[in-house]
């Protein structure tokens, strides 16, 4: 059995997207396969791979007891493989709880993740796992994710859908609706990365705290988000990621990405989830790429480059 989920950029409503705010996401070309295969033995035998195919983690789970046996993890990064290995368990046991049949069988697994982007580009690698067990499990990944993790939920509809999407929280439910956003001016759109990982709990927890009302704030960011997909030129274009910036500036009380990093950037540049890691988008022309390698940013990708459309 083989499942492919899509990665993720979030393009409008960052933050507020947690309150109800229309936000606009999209799809990426990257995204993560994971394969089955049966094997006799009780045993979940889990290796994941990165785009380099190299194994990063892997793990071996008693399925009748539903526990580690021993686990290993090759990188410095996201600490020790136990962590790894314990929150892949949780993942798997709200699955099972939803769907007790899930893992039940006499026999076993083999599974293997395997990225097809770098795993600090930030695109999803836990959203992307888990829309896949949830497939693999015949679950309701959105229940899957609320059951484990937190989040908006935006990254697990990427994971379902080929086109952006508009993604928005209603009673506590969510709702997608596929648009068509495909600006002529997408040849002046660019995604820098900023060469560091962005814990996207850390920035929720943050913008928690404030525990004041956005509502107005919400308003003109849905607002917004439909203003981007009627966008005729770059100029009307650029004029709403600076006032989306301004908007979530003043909420989360961070400074924005361009005015913090390259004020003597030319065009204009926005923050694209948790701010203050993984990609930017930017908006620019031939002699962008040049400005961000002199910067010491060497990840750069075209719209076409990056975006499923």
């Amino acid at each position: 059995m083989n499942y492919y989920s899509n990665g993720k950029l979030l393009l409008t409503g960052e933050y507020l997207v947690l309150d109800g705010a229309k936000s606009l996401a999209l799809p990426t070309k990257f995204g993560q396969d994971l394969v089955v295969e049966k094997i006799k033995e009780s045993q979940l035998i889990w290796g994941s791979f990165t785009s380099k195919e190299d194994c990063w983690f892997e793990a071996v789970f008693d399925l009748k007891k539903m526990r580690l046996v021993n686990c290993s993890f090759n990188s410095e990064q996201d600490g020790g493989g136990d962590i790894i290995a314990e929150t892949l368990l949780d993942i798997l046991k709200a699955a099972k709880k939803i769907n007790q049949n899930f893992l039940e069988e006499e026999h076993g697994f083999i599974v293997k993740t395997m990225l097809t982007f770098p795993r600090d580009w930030g695109l999803g690698s836990s959203s992307t796992l888990i829309n896949s067990i949830a497939s693999w499990a015949n679950v309701n990944a959105f229940d899957l994710l609320w059951n484990s993790f937190k989040g908006s939920g935006y990254d697990i509809a990427c994971a379902q859908n080929n086109t952006p999407i508009f993604y928005q929280i209603e009673n506590k439910k969510p709702v997608v609706k596929q648009v068509e956003f495909n600006p002529e001016f997408k040849d002046n759109l660019f995604f820098v990365h900023l060469n560091q990982k962005q814990d996207s709990k850390e920035g929720i927890a943050k913008f928690r705290e404030s525990n004041l009302n956005f509502d107005k704030q919400i308003t003109r960011i849905s607002e917004i988000s439909e203003e981007f997909l009627k966008s005729q030129n770059l100029q009307t274009f650029e004029d709403l990621i600076e006032e989306h910036e301004q908007i979530i500036s003043s909420i989360i009380k961070l400074t924005p990405v361009k005015e913090k990093l390259f004020p003597d950037y030319f065009g204009a540049i926005k923050s694209l989830g948790a701010w203050g890691g993984d990609f930017v988008l930017v908006t620019g022309n031939e002699e962008t790429p040049a400005y961000f390698k002199s910067k010491g940013y060497e990840t750069i990708l075209s719209y076409s480059e990056m975006i499923l459309s």
